[in-house]
């Protein structure tokens, strides 16, 4: 039923994503379908890199980790952005397009008054695209 699943990673946050982590990576072996752990990096150095090409490593490590872990097959792929939280939407998009997905496993937070007035990028994406969104609330 699906062939290719897409898993967001915010590596600052990766202690947060267990449960959808646990989600994709069942699955992944359900279906037989490998999955791509896409993040999103600034050009400028942050929390978790001081480069775009450092953060694409540590995102391969974390998808090499999670495929022997969890006995899944697994790859990374890093966008850069300037902005990473105002172009978090458009990117995870063209990151669908790019690879082939047809399943989105996402973690989210539990909504808050913010999501009243601004949609989450999770609530965003499962209205938009054009493939089916898990959302995971941890």
């Amino acid at each position: 039923m699906y062939s290719k699943i897409m898993v967001p990673v915010d590596l600052a946050h990766a202690d947060k994503l267990e449960k959808a982590l646990r989600v994709a990576a069942d699955l992944s072996r359900h279906y037989e379908a490998p999955i791509l752990y896409v993040g999103i990096s600034s050009s400028l150095p942050g929390p978790v890199a001081r480069t775009p090409e450092d953060f694409a490593k540590k995102l391969k490590a974390f998808a090499q980790a999670q495929a022997g872990e969890r006995g899944i097959e697994a790859e990374a792929r890093t966008y850069t952005s300037h902005d990473p939280a105002r172009d978090l939407d458009t990117t995870l998009a063209r990151a669908i397009k790019e690879n082939g997905v047809d399943l989105v496993v996402m973690a989210t937070h539990a909504p808050g008054a913010p999501e009243y007035l601004f949609a989450s990028n999770a609530g965003y994406l499962a209205q938009h695209a054009p493939v089916s969104v898990f959302v995971i609330r941890d």
